[in-house]
């Protein structure tokens, strides 16, 4: 059931329980469950947090608290399956679910009683009507029996021979029923897309009751940043909630004239701007950020010889010396940093580069701290999926939540160097693959395969590395292949995940259109061939599009995706 007053019907009614929250791991996820850990420590709300990385980890996080909790909050995950049948919980367990995963499950949007739906009002959600899906067992059972009172037999054979006129009749209009039914939800089903960032949804929340600060306002920012990095919204999305947040900034960060209203420089403020579209260019060299951008690098086409050429021209063309573009950003001559992003902007036009300018957010305190909200996104993303093992499984959470905090910045100076290495890494790889030509035709898609001894596989065996490396990859691809149909096909991309249980993760992302809504058709189509195919596959994340498979089963596994799709 969706929520219309998040206030009323959610918080007022958590406020004087203990409460589960069930977060999932990715940045929205974290920014939204910040600002709902500093709305719960305003009105001292007893809480345990747990995070969990797929349906797996969901479940049993359930069983393990059912008897200590009565409300569960679930951040990112849950809309889009039938939680009451995964998780068979008993009548008076309640759960409150803000999560951007679409389309929503219809058994969780009309159910009244257990199932919460925290949804921002103004998204498209296109949900099937209530009588077009479900039907009530009475109009089944009607009529079963016939009545025989000790009337005439000609009477009683007439209306028996009525009474089964009528139920073939309802039996058609059931077949019928069941036959729309099914089309209808196939509709609404087919396609995995994304909604209103959850960040975004706790922020209003915030706001509603008064109770909205700068650092809840970043973290709104950071939430919807990280759905335009992952590639998971349109433009047109992402500008029009810009817009919103940009409201709020003003409301927030408005500086008077006069010394006596000036705030001092340690405090935050957060500031709009036209940025460049250019990964941790602050917080590293201009060339690094230029070659490990995927925007820079499909365009220019770095990986060949020419492309490294066109990169030298770009910046002769700019008039800028090597050694400046080549050293730290902070220690770049101040002269040449005044009027850089107005000559990278007009250089990039004669390169055909015309998106390098993107509107965004930047963040400030002291007078060193400058962040822009997409630095953020890669530090955090890249925390959480550390590769390398400091203790249990859910030290990379904790860690990646702490570094959003202002009160952290060596686990976000951490997180920024463990960036640009990923950022180096799916380069390197993107490089690798289109010089072998590792990219191949499968007909209706596009499919790639990364080999056990890859530099840098290890870190692609985790969901938003690869998913990352995939959209880089199809990018590129598009950039350097001359045939036009190739330039429409979505991309099929796989990893080793564990070579001792002989697992594979492979990921499908839509085609890389002008046009592209961002709409994803893997989750449904991987789902089918597995079962067609008996398949031994895990679907356990959150996205549908993302599966484990035996490596064994891949070859079959792959035939029936081509022949589903073909």
């Amino acid at each position: 059931m969706f929520v219309s007053d998040c206030r009323r019907e959610f918080y007022d009614l958590i406020v004087t329980q203990r409460v589960l929250l069930l977060v999932a791991s990715d940045v929205d996820a974290l920014c939204a469950c910040k600002i709902l850990q500093a709305l719960f420590q305003c009105d001292h709300v007893q809480y345990t947090l747990v995070p969990v990385a797929g349906w797996q980890e969901l479940e049993t996080a359930f069983l393990e608290h059912k008897d200590q909790f009565k409300y569960f909050v679930l951040i990112n995950c849950g809309a889009n399956v039938d939680l009451l049948e995964i998780l068979q919980p008993e009548e008076d367990t309640f759960f409150f679910v803000c999560d951007s995963h679409r389309p929503i499950n219809v058994v969780n949007v009309y159910n009244d009683t257990q199932i919460k739906l925290l949804v921002k009002q103004d998204d498209d959600l296109d949900v099937p009507a209530y009588d077009d899906i479900f039907r009530d067992e009475e109009d089944e059972e009607e009529d079963e029996e016939g009545e025989s009172d000790g009337s005439e037999p000609l009477e009683k054979r007439r209306r028996f021979e009525e009474e089964v006129i009528e139920r073939t009749m309802k039996r058609r209009q059931r077949r019928e029923w069941e036959a729309r039914r099914r089309e209808i939800l196939f509709d609404y089903e087919q396609y995995e897309y994304h909604g209103t960032s959850s960040a975004m949804v706790m922020f209003d929340l915030a706001w509603v009751m008064s109770k909205d600060l700068n650092d809840m306002l970043w973290w709104a920012i950071v939430g919807l940043t990280d759905q335009w990095v992952q590639d998971k919204i349109t433009q047109m999305k992402y500008v029009t909630d810009i817009g919103v947040l940009q409201r709020h900034v003003s409301r927030h960060n408005h500086r008077n004239e006069d010394e006596e209203n000036s705030l001092s420089i340690d405090c935050m403020r957060i500031a709009f701007e036209y940025d460049l579209r250019l990964a941790l260019y602050q917080h590293w060299s201009l060339y690094e950020s230029l070659c490990n951008t995927s925007y820079t690098s499909a365009s220019l086409k770095l990986w060949s010889v020419q492309g490294q050429k066109r990169l030298q021209e770009f910046l002769a063309d700019m008039g800028l010396p090597l050694k400046q573009v080549k050293q730290k950003f902070n220690s770049m001559d101040v002269s040449l940093k005044e009027n850089l992003r107005e000559m990278i902007e007009e250089s990039a036009n004669k390169f055909g580069m015309k998106d390098l300018r993107v509107q965004t957010f930047s963040i400030h305190f002291g007078f060193k701290n400058k962040f822009s909200a997409s630095d953020i996104v890669y530090a955090t993303t890249s925390l959480m999926e550390n590769i390398e093992k400091e203790g249990p499984e859910t030290t990379n959470f904790i860690k990646a939540l702490d570094s959003l905090s202002r009160g952290n910045l060596d686990k976000l100076h951490q997180g920024l160097d463990l960036a640009k290495k990923q950022l180096r890494a799916i380069q390197q790889t993107v490089a690798s693959c289109i010089c072998t030509n590792l990219v191949i035709s499968q007909g209706p898609f596009l499919y790639c395969s990364l080999m056990e001894g890859t530099p840098d596989v290890k870190l692609f065996s985790k969901p938003v590395s690869l998913c990352l490396l995939s959209k880089y990859l199809l990018k590129s691809f598009v950039c350097s292949t001359k045939n036009k149909r190739c330039k429409l096909l979505p991309l099929v991309m796989a990893a080793p995940m564990d070579v001792e249980q002989g697992t594979v993760i492979m990921v499908g992302i839509p085609p890389e259109t002008e046009s592209s809504d961002k709409k994803n058709f893997f989750g449904r189509a991987f789902e089918k061939a597995a079962e067609s195919t008996n398949s031994r596959t895990l679907h356990n994340h959150f996205e549908m599009s993302i599966i484990e498979l035996k490596t064994e089963d891949r070859s079959k596994f792959l035939d029936a995706l081509i022949s589903l799709l073909s």
